[in-house]
């Protein structure tokens, strides 16, 4: 247990003071909320994310056994975006991502996960498999009008093949969508989970499924927060009734160790529609479960 009281944890992530690019995990808030289609304020969603974890550095992970915390982990604050400038920001938080070894992003909206997947896929070569937690498929051709807004994110990932359908699952499926944008998402191969499905499936077998999608390749974690029901993240931009209780959410994330994840990003935290720090402490707490399993030992054998 650190000695320092929780309430004066330092305001990095995890309270890590490192600030440094050469860590082997780097945290890195991205304030972009300009393709917002409902309730604007993701843009504050990174500092709320970082404020909340400090709830989460008084000891190791209770089924992993590794502290997140311990890790060469570093938080470099926030990235530039061009004011008022959707296609300029997504250029300038592209180009912010290239050279990071392992990123944890804190978002901002869910536009932000194209740019890290266009300079991840490039460094690696090639497209990767996707988790992506959210109440939206996200693979609208544009979001009323805007072909950047949060909604297209994963329209625009797939069309330019940044990762593989067929190893791409979303999980928590649960809002109105247009019948034409769900038949083409499931055309591409994507694997779709909705809400109800997660419910009856639970935990384990949600897991056992991801898994199976993923397999070995280099894979990304996309986590929006209103993949949760609104009863435990009300502060979100989007909500969706009938979503993932964070109890679920945690379970699933904590059966995903030994896959091959390079990345991901914690999305659509609007502190100022929370209450109580729930759903930023629910944001920083996927982005712990994350940590925690890629500092697990690797299986022998």
């Amino acid at each position: 247990m650190s000695l320092v009281p929780t309430f004066a944890t330092p305001p990095g992530f995890l309270g890590v003071t490192r600030t440094d690019r050469g860590a082997a995990f780097t945290v890195a808030g991205i304030p972009l909320d300009l393709g917002t289609t409902n309730r604007a304020g993701a843009r504050s969603g990174p500092q709320a994310i970082r404020a909340a974890s400090r709830m989460l550095v008084d000891g190791a992970h209770p089924a992993h056994w590794v502290d997140p915390a311990a890790l060469s982990l570093a938080d470099i604050g926030e990235f530039s975006i061009a004011l008022g400038d959707l296609p300029g920001s997504l250029a300038a938080i592209e180009a912010q991502a290239e050279g990071l070894s392992h990123l944890i992003a804190l978002g901002g909206e869910h536009g932000i996960t194209l740019p890290l997947l266009r300079a991840l896929s490039r460094r690696l070569g090639g497209p990767l498999a996707l988790a992506h937690f959210d109440a939206h498929v996200d693979t609208w051709p544009d979001s009323f009008g805007q072909p950047f807004g949060h909604g297209s994110v994963f329209f625009h990932a797939l069309r330019e093949g940044l990762v593989d359908p067929r190893r791409m699952i979303q999980v928590g499926i649960r809002s109105p969508v247009q019948r034409a944008v769900w038949d083409w998402t499931v055309a591409q191969g994507v694997t779709i989970l909705d809400a109800q499905a997660v419910h009856e499936m639970g935990p384990a077998g949600v897991a056992a499924r991801i898994r199976a999608v993923l397999g070995d390749a280099p894979a990304y974690l996309s986590f929006d927060i209103d993949a949760l029901d609104p009863a435990f993240a009300p502060g979100t931009g989007t909500p969706e009734i009938g979503g993932l209780a964070s109890w679920q959410a945690q379970a699933i994330l904590r059966r995903l160790g030994g896959l091959d994840w390079r990345g991901m990003d914690i999305v659509e935290v609007a502190p100022a529609h929370d209450v109580s720090e729930i759903t930023a402490l629910a944001a920083a707490t996927v982005a712990w479960e994350y940590l925690a399993l890629v500092a697990m030992p690797k299986p022998m054998g």
